[in-house]
């Protein structure tokens, strides 16, 4: 991954972040979108993989 990739990442990641509510049922959604973007960033999860997590198996 390259930096531009990382930084993207980084700032959809913020944008999520900055969109929640603090009502985990409103949330859910949005943190599950997060919970993706950081397997991404932090290479667990290969990018345009269709299998989200292999341990968790979100």
């Amino acid at each position: 991954m390259n930096t531009e990739q990382k930084n993207n990442l980084e700032a959809e990641i913020n944008q999520l972040k900055s969109t929640l509510t603090g009502n985990m049922f409103t949330d859910m959604e949005i943190r599950d979108k997060i919970h993706n973007l950081q397997m991404q960033l932090e290479g667990t999860k290969p990018i345009d993989s269709h299998f989200d997590c292999f341990g968790c198996g979100s």
